[in-house]
């Protein structure tokens, strides 16, 4: 399974478009989602049940809905794994959250059954667009600890990280230097980017997962196509909409921070000019943002 250098591809980075490839009720979509899972945490697993939660595009605005899938593999494991496009500063809380909620999710009931029965659970992030965390390691697993003694609890929840934002050394090495999740990484970042189709078709070539997920992103239909990019354009607008407010509410605090030395007003009339100004300038709205947070 190859693409072509001139083949225009719809970007697997759209949550909306991942949880597709990874969720349709097909041997190949089943077989990708089981390699990817199997690559992260480190040792083989078979997806077995998936909880399919897509909403139908009408709902979109129900800021509760979330891309993810959850899904149990064959020895009881429980995985939950999303694309997050815009991951916003909240983003370790909400994952250490969903975590918590995968894990004690799981039922222990009855006279057999002891808090020995509970299977590992993971949260696995894929985060596209922005540097999260300050260091250059594109993957982190996170768990309970003493960070004191730098001892770990040994516990049966994680949480895993893949930033695709650090990947530009990484693009560079050989395809069979690459480890098989920087193969994965690799694969969702440079996917729709043409100069690197060559590479990324060795990857699709070595690694039978992401082979069986370019299989699926293949034979989307050119309906199935326009309804993705329709349902990830109102997602995007939307996900600005609260950027914009998220700026606005954050220019009004600092307004009233400062307006208790220069009076109250006159603080919050300079932030809101800050910020018109800047949104003024047609700069990206997520540099807006960094450029406003750091002054």
């Amino acid at each position: 399974m190859n693409f072509s250098e001139t083949e225009d591809l719809i970007d697997i980075r759209y949550d909306n478009v991942f949880k597709a490839v990874f969720t349709k009720n097909t041997p190949e979509s089943n077989g990708a989602l089981s390699g990817l899972v199997s690559t992260l945490i480190k040792r083989d697993v078979s997806i077995i049940a998936i909880t399919a939660n897509e909403p139908p595009i009408e709902n979109l605005r129900d800021r509760q809905i979330r891309f993810d899938i959850n899904c149990k593999a064959k020895n009881g494991e429980f995985i939950n794994v999303e694309m997050c496009l815009n991951p916003n500063p909240s983003e370790p809380i909400r994952l250490e959250f969903h975590a918590s909620k995968l894990f004690i999710g799981q039922d222990i009931k009855g006279k057999d059954k002891s808090f020995k029965d509970l299977k590992e659970a993971f949260q696995i992030a894929i985060l596209a667009k922005k540097k999260f965390f300050a260091d250059d390691v594109v993957f982190h697993t996170f768990e309970y600890y003493d960070p004191e003694h730098k001892t770990s609890l040994n516990g049966k929840s994680r949480i895993i990280t893949i930033e695709l934002s650090k990947l530009d050394r990484i693009i560079e090495k050989p395809v069979e230097a690459m480890s098989p999740a920087e193969h994965w990484a690799v694969f969702f970042r440079y996917l729709t980017d043409k100069a690197k189709r060559e590479k990324i078709n060795q990857i699709i070539e070595c690694q039978e997962g992401i082979a069986m997920a370019s299989k699926v992103l293949a034979g989307f239909t050119k309906e199935e196509i326009e309804y993705y990019h329709q349902i990830s354009k109102e997602k995007y607008e939307l996900d600005m909409q609260c950027m914009i407010v998220d700026t606005r509410h954050h220019a009004m605090q600092k307004g009233m921070q400062r307006g208790m030395q220069k009076g109250i007003q006159k603080g919050i009339q300079k932030e809101r000019q800050e910020v018109i100004n800047l949104l003024k300038s047609g700069k990206p709205l997520e540099q807006i943002i960094q450029e406003y947070e750091a002054k």
